[in-house]
C-alpha cells in the first residue's frame, strides 16, 4: 500500500475515524448504474475530501487452467506492475507521487481491487485504474519477478503445518473439482505459466457483466457514473469465465501427514452452508457458540481454559460461491494431539446431539449483532468492501439495516436443527506433525 498524500496529517486521520464512525451509525446507500450498464452502490459523504473505491469481477483462482494452477494469482500480482506507457517503476512512482492507495487480489471466486485517494486527485486516480485494468503491460521482467516471489512462497509453505493442512484439506474435500487446486499453484504449474496464459485470462475475466462497484466518499452519483464509463467502458461486455459447478465436500476421510515440526496441527472438517442458504444465520450463530466466539466459545473453554492443551482453538464456516464447509482446529504439542482431538470431537458431538442453550444463543446474538459494525463499518475502505459484498452475495441494498432482524429471528430450534444437520456426520480429519510412537 502507498502512503496517503502528504497533506493528510495525523490530525486528519483522527477526523477520518470520527467521520466513518458517524457513517457506520446511519448509512444511506444509493444504487447507481452507468450508461454502459456498470452497477455500483454509493455512500456519498463530504465530511472529508476522500474517496474509497472498491470493485470485483467474478472468476477467481478457480478459473486456473487445470495444468497451470497459480495463473490467476500470478496475473493478479501483475495488475499494478505497469500499464499503458508506464513500466512497473513509473506506474508505482505515479501512484506514490499522487498519494493513491492501490490494491488488487484474487480469491477462489473473485478478482477484487480497491483504491483510496483525495477528491482533488480523482481524475488521475481513475486514469491509473483504467490503465491497470484495460492496458496491463505484463512485461516479461515483471512476470519473472512475481513468479519468483510466488515460487518462494510455495517453498516456504511446505514447512508450515497450517499451509500443508490447508492443501490436504482442499484436495480431500474437493477431489478433481477446481476448488481443489492450490491458489498459488505448485512449483511445476507456476513454472509452466506463459505470458500468453496471463493475457488470455485477463481478456477472459475482466468483463462488464460480472463487475460490481462499491464507493464511499466525496463523489456524486453523476461523477461516479461518468467515472465508471470511463474506467470500465472499454472492457468486454461478456465474461469468458468457465461455469464452476456446485459441489458437496467429501467427508469421512482421515489423513495424517508427517512433518518434523514441534507441534501437531489438528483440523476437523464438517458440513457448511452457503451464504444464500435461509439457515445461514442459524449456522453462523451455532459456529460462534462452538468455536467462533474466541474467549466465549465452547472449544476455547474446553481446550485452553480447562485443560491448557493449546494457546488458541477456533472454528469457522468457509463460504465459496459453489461450496461450503465448517472447519475446527488448533495446534498442540504432539503428545497431546489425541486428547485434543477427543475434546474437540466431544464438544462438536455434544452440540450435534444435545444442542446449545437459550442463554448461549442470546449471548451469541448480542455479540454477533454488535460486532458487525465494529468489524465492517469503521472505515470508508471497509464500507466500500461491504458495498461490493452486498452485490456479489446478492444480499440486497437494505441488508445492513435488516441484519439485526435476521439474527433476532433465529430461534433455538433453528440453531439446534442446523447443528444436527451440519455436525452430525463423520468429519474429515487432518493431522499434520511429527510421527508418534
Amino acid at each position: 500500500m502507498m502512503k496517503l498524500h502528504g497533506k493528510i496529517t495525523v490530525v486528519l486521520s483522527a477526523l477520518i475515524w470520527l467521520a466513518v464512525s458517524q457513517m457506520a451509525v446511519a448509512i444511506e446507500i444509493k444504487s447507481v448504474e452507468s450508461s454502459t450498464g456498470v452497477k455500483a452502490l454509493l455512500v456519498e459523504d463530504y465530511t472529508l475530501p476522500l474517496v474509497s473505491f472498491s470493485y470485483s469481477f467474478s472468476g477467481g483462482t478457480s478459473q486456473d487452467p487445470p495444468a497451470k494452477s497459480g495463473a490467476v494469482r500470478l496475473m493478479s500480482a501483475l495488475i499494478d506492475e505497469g500499464a499503458g506507457d508506464l513500466d512497473s517503476i513509473a506506474f508505482r512512482a505515479k501512484l506514490e507521487e499522487m498519494g493513491i492507495e492501490f490494491g488488487f487480489s484474487s480469491s477462489q471466486d473473485f478478482l477484487s481491487g480497491s483504491m483510496r485517494f483525495l477528491r482533488e486527485d480523482k481524475d488521475t486516480a481513475f486514469q491509473m485504474l483504467k490503465l491497470a485494468l484495460t492496458e496491463p503491460r505484463f512485461d516479461n521482467d515483471a512476470i519473472e519477478r512475481m513468479r519468483d516471489a510466488i515460487l518462494t512462497g510455495i517453498v516456504r509453505s511446505k514447512t508450515n503445518p497450517g499451509s500443508v493442512a490447508s492443501v490436504a484439506m482442499r484436495e480431500a474435500l474437493f477431489g478433481q473439482h477446481p476448488y481443489s487446486r492450490r491458489s498459488s499453484g505448485d512449483e511445476e504449474s507456476v513454472k509452466a505459466i506463459t505470458r500468453d496464459d496471463i493475457v488470455t485470462l485477463h481478456q477472459s475475466l475482466f468483463a462488464q457483466d460480472t463487475l460490481v462497484v462499491g464507493v464511499v466518499g466525496a463523489i456524486s452519483e453523476e461523477e461516479l457514473k461518468t467515472a465508471m464509463d470511463e474506467i470500465f467502458g472499454s472492457l468486454p461486455q461478456k465474461s469468458g469465465a468457465s461455469v464452476i459447478s456446485e459441489i458437496e465436500p467429501n467427508l469421512g476421510e482421515s489423513i495424517s501427514i508427517e512433518m518434523p515440526v514441534p507441534n501437531s496441527r489438528v483440523t476437523l472438517i464438517y458440513k457448511g452452508l452457503k451464504r444464500d442458504d435461509p439457515d445461514f444465520f442459524a449456522a453462523h450463530l451455532m459456529n460462534h457458540i462452538l468455536g467462533g466466539g474466541s474467549f466465549s466459545s465452547r472449544l476455547y473453554t474446553e481446550v485452553r481454559e480447562k485443560r491448557g492443551l493449546a494457546y488458541s482453538v477456533s472454528s469457522g464456516i468457509s463460504t465459496f460461491k459453489n461450496a461450503s464447509f465448517l472447519a475446527a482446529g488448533t495446534s498442540t504439542r504432539t503428545e497431546n494431539q489425541d486428547e485434543v482431538i477427543a475434546v474437540i470431537r466431544g464438544e462438536i458431538d455434544k452440540i450435534a446431539t444435545e444442542g446449545v442453550t437459550q442463554e448461549e444463543l442470546d449471548a451469541a446474538k448480542k455479540f454477533v449483532s454488535g460486532a458487525y459494525a465494529i468489524s465492517n463499518l469503521d472505515t470508508s475502505r471497509k464500507i466500500a468492501n461491504v458495498l461490493v459484498a452486498l452485490q456479489t452475495q446478492n444480499l440486497g441494498i437494505d441488508y445492513i439495516d435488516r441484519r439485526k432482524e435476521f439474527i433476532a429471528n433465529v430461534t433455538l430450534e433453528d440453531v439446534n436443527r442446523v447443528a444436527k444437520k451440519l455436525l452430525g456426520v463423520e468429519p474429515t480429519q487432518i493431522l499434520v506433525g511429527p510421527a508418534t510412537q
